[in-house]
């Protein structure tokens, strides 16, 4: 078996850094330097001494260890009952004590296979017992009357990775006896490589260090473990892991890195080389551990910009001459994660709790009192940076709903200025004369726009990360997470697909993500609900599953905040597109070509298309059709039936909010229908709205950030009043939608409705053509419709069909271009804040939107 502590094969001389350990028993063998060698049947492998297979020390310099000839399992265990150690000189030296009859030399040994430690033997110990220390029992959680297995170890077992390369320790006191007293981590790693080197070490274990009769007590979080076979520059070393089954020798080579404990008041002087000791992140920590789907690029940025200073050698920001980041201010639509960050910081942190506080908590209905709450929250860090300065540990303030005490200053009108007040006094505290560096305030807002400016400059909530809807892969994060219990328990219907599922939840938050996952439960709990009750559960309760057709059930039932308004879309497009003419087709083609522009060009995130023509030629329903058609993730439908009963600065609030939800999709469309209706145009006057004007203006022409993308699909049966307004020049490209032109068209519509038989439809036809005099119609498409379910009420249903049809194309004919050249344009002189020079109805009426009506 190989053994590193043996002293056969050593060279002898003085070089060597090993040094034995205080008060060890003696031990036989030969050699005067130090080192040690595996037996002859491994190949030499020495560390220390001067002769010229020296490794560390000595006169001959590093040379790559050979590797074993052989390995060996280390034999069968054997079980040992546990004592305490001789003395305090083994618990100082991190060496377990066995009996000479049980092992001959200092070895290693694996006990309970997972605890690797190092043992000696002491004639002291009775055999068929270890003695363990209170730091390896507590490592072990082993008591003084339990028995574990004992069995020899060999650390290249695994393979040639068998050293460490560098490893992160936590360190505080060990005892209640405390030191003042700054230690220095470059003299602590000396040290620990002095009492400690060749002993192998793994994440978990704990082992004490005695400086100038301080007892400090280590503990190890992570390693990183190397072969050094291997030639500079080659990458063989495994990542830093806190797996406690990877282990490794320590060596003089080993980089080790020292954190403060979190609870321990032990002082460790800031190093150039060295990352700071005390660290808000625990060595260990990975954002997978949090729980949290769907945001690994957002908390690598506020990493970045809020904790990576925080991490690094204290000596090299100052070098930097910085100050570290003082306030986050996360924001994004409800239901995206923020407040779910907030809750999960605390794990990512080697520090003390965070503060919580939830905005309105601030507030106080007494003079003053929201004030000196907003100073309570600062009291703590003052005091201790006070005492300790750049050495005090981190402060982190958690704001949420942080818009209801910031708000824009002078914008309340209550008389009281408590809001001022409180904005003030929190500008103080981050920023103002005595300033802070051992803070982070972290703020959450839905409305980023009601926060007060100057709490958003730099140095106070400078980093704003906006923390939107997930995309697909975030999706399937949240979607694993949530259903990661179903999956473990066996409950979980083997047909789920979780990329189907994420799939279908386009613009779905995290939160209505999780909405989805209980409902698909609840469908699952409701087929085990016996017939005929309410509460009663079938015998088969113990085989639920829940299974796909839960979740599309479930997909059905919640719909996302930021999603497709399914409702408002299906009532214009009750009745279907009908394909009466070419025309149709070829608009259906080019709004698809202005989707797939959106979709993938790179240089117009931005399209705005009108879609204008008569009244009643279907305008709403084609712009519907190519919203449906996009498969856009978002899209919105902005009538006036509802905005029925706001005031001006109201419709004002609903479009932008409408559009300020299309920036927060990666696509989006949004429908303006009716947009003379929109601003409250009326020809009588004419009026119109100009700030609803100019908010639909300016909106049109805003790309949206962040790589997201627009299309916007408006309608109008005035064209040229857009034109006056010049309102026609903000958009990208226009498509004229005709009335029904011909008989042979009115026949096509009337066999795709299927109200009338062939005999019916030639009647009626044959009875519009007497009437009209014409075989032209110029009669919009809804009036048709509205004509045929007319008939249908009557018992002549092909003469009441004829009937109305004439009387439309009559009225249509009435107002045509020709028969209203006699009259005179009417110029109206208009009042500030309308529109001068705009021609009266007469000439509006009969121009561009008639056209159609006058072609056919």
């Amino acid at each position: 078996m190989y053994n590193p502590f043996s002293k056969t094969g050593g060279t002898g001389g003085g070089g060597g850094y090993q040094q034995p350990p205080r008060g060890a028993p003696p031990q036989s063998g030969g050699g005067g330097g130090g080192n040690f060698s595996r037996p002859s049947n491994y190949g030499q492998q020495t560390y220390g001494g001067a002769g010229g297979a020296s490794m560390y020390g000595g006169g001959g310099g590093y040379q790559q260890p050979q590797q074993p000839q052989q390995q060996s399992r280390g034999g069968s265990a054997q079980e040992f009952g546990i004592t305490k150690v001789p003395d305090e000189t083994w618990v100082l030296q991190n060496v377990m004590a066995v009996s000479p009859d049980d092992f001959r030399e200092e070895t290693y040994a694996i006990l309970d296979e997972r605890c690797v430690v190092t043992v000696r033997p002491a004639p002291s110990i009775p055999r068929g017992l270890i003695g363990l220390g209170n730091a390896q029992r507590e490592w072990g959680q082993w008591g003084l009357q339990d028995r574990i297995s004992v069995r020899r170890y060999d650390p290249f077992s695994s393979g040639k990775q068998a050293y460490l390369g560098s490893m992160d320790v936590e360190i505080g006191f060990a005892t209640k006896k405390v030191s003042e007293e700054q230690y220095d981590q470059d003299d602590l790693s000396k040290l620990v490589i002095r009492n400690f080197q060749n002993q192998m070490f793994s994440p978990g274990q704990l082992a004490i260090l005695d400086v100038r009769n301080m007892r400090l007590q280590i503990h190890v979080k992570t390693v990183e473990v190397v072969d050094l076979t291997q030639e500079k520059g080659t990458s063989s070393q495994q990542p830093t892991t806190s797996d406690p089954f990877v282990r490794g020798i320590l060596t003089p080579q080993t980089f080790i890195t020292f954190y403060k404990h979190a609870a321990s008041p032990i002082k460790l002087k800031g190093s150039s080389k060295r990352p700071a000791a005390n660290s808000i992140i625990q060595p260990n920590f990975k954002f997978e551990d949090m729980g949290i789907g769907g945001l690994d690029t957002e908390f690598s940025a506020i990493f970045r910009r809020a904790f990576a200073s925080r991490i690094f050698p204290p000596g090299l920001v100052e070098k930097l001459g910085i100050q570290h980041v003082k306030g986050i201010l996360l924001y994004g639509p409800p239901g995206t994660g923020k407040t779910l960050i907030a809750r999960q910081i605390g794990k990512m942190l080697n520090a003390r709790e965070p503060k919580v506080v939830n905005g309105p908590e601030i507030l106080n209905k007494y003079v003053g009192q929201s004030e000196e709450n907003v100073r309570k929250l600062f009291a703590d860090a003052e005091k201790e940076y006070k005492e300790k300065a750049e050495e005090s540990g981190l402060h982190i303030i958690i704001f949420d709903e942080l818009d209801a005490i910031c708000k824009q200053r002078g914008s309340k009108n209550d008389g009281t200025g408590v809001g001022d007040s409180v904005v003030n006094q929190l500008l103080s505290k981050l920023d103002g004369v005595d300033q802070l560096n051992n803070i982070l305030l972290i703020g959450m807002t839905n409305r980023m726009d009601m926060i007060d400016e100057a709490l958003l400059r730099p140095g106070r909530l400078e980093v704003h990360m906006e923390i939107s809807l997930p995309d697909e892969f975030g999706r399937r994060q949240i979607l694993k997470i949530h259903t990661s219990k179903m999956r473990d328990n066996n409950v979980m219907d083997k047909d789920v697909d979780i990329n189907e599922l994420a799939g279908l939840t386009k613009n779905y938050s995290g939160a209505e993500i999780s909405g989805v996952v209980k409902s698909a439960s609840s469908f699952a709990f409701n087929r085990h609900v016996k017939v005929g009750t309410v509460a009663g559960i079938s015998d088969d309760i113990e085989n639920m599953k829940v299974n796909r057709q839960d979740f599309l059930n479930a997909i059905d039932e919640v719909k996302p905040a930021f999603g497709v308004s399914e409702d408002e879309l299906a009532n214009c497009l009750q009745g279907g597109i009908i394909h009466y003419n070419s025309y149709v087709e070829q608009i259906l083609k080019e709004g698809h070509l202005f989707v797939e522009q959106v979709r993938k060009s790179e240089r117009t995130p931005l399209v705005s298309i009108l879609l204008h023509g008569p009244p009643s030629s279907g305008k709403t329903a084609l712009a519907a059709k190519i919203a449906i058609d996009s498969g856009y993730p978002f899209i919105k439908l902005l009538s006036p039936e509802a905005m029925v009963g706001m005031n001006e600065m109201g419709k004002v609030s609903y479009i932008s909010k409408v559009f300020m939800d299309a920036y927060k999709s990666a696509l989006s469309v949004v429908v303006l229908d009716n947009l003379e209706r929109l601003i409250d145009y009326v020809p009588i006057g004419p009026r119109f709205s100009n700030a609803v004007l100019q908010t639909i203006q300016v909106l049109l022409r805003r790309r949206p950030d962040n790589g997201r993308r627009l299309l916007i699909l408006a309608t109008t049966t005035s064209r040229s009043v857009l034109s006056q307004l010049d309102v026609l020049n903000t958009f990208d490209g226009e498509l004229g939608i005709p009335n029904v032109g011909t008989h042979d068209e009115l026949a096509h519509i009337l066999q795709e409705l299927k109200a009338f038989d062939q005999r019916e439809v030639q009647s009626a036809i044959r009875e519009i053509a007497d009437v009209t005099q014409s075989r032209k119609l110029g009669v919009g498409i809804k009036k048709i419709i509205l004509a045929v379910e007319t008939a249908l009420q009557d018992e002549d249903r092909a003469g009441r069909f004829a009937s109305v049809v004439s009387r439309a194309v009559g009225e249509a004919r009435a107002l045509e271009p020709e028969d209203m050249g006699h009259q005179q344009p009417q110029i109206q002189q208009i009042q500030p804040l309308q529109l001068p020079n705009v021609q009266g109805r007469g000439q509006v009426g009969g121009g561009f939107e008639q056209g159609y009506a006058g072609r056919y």
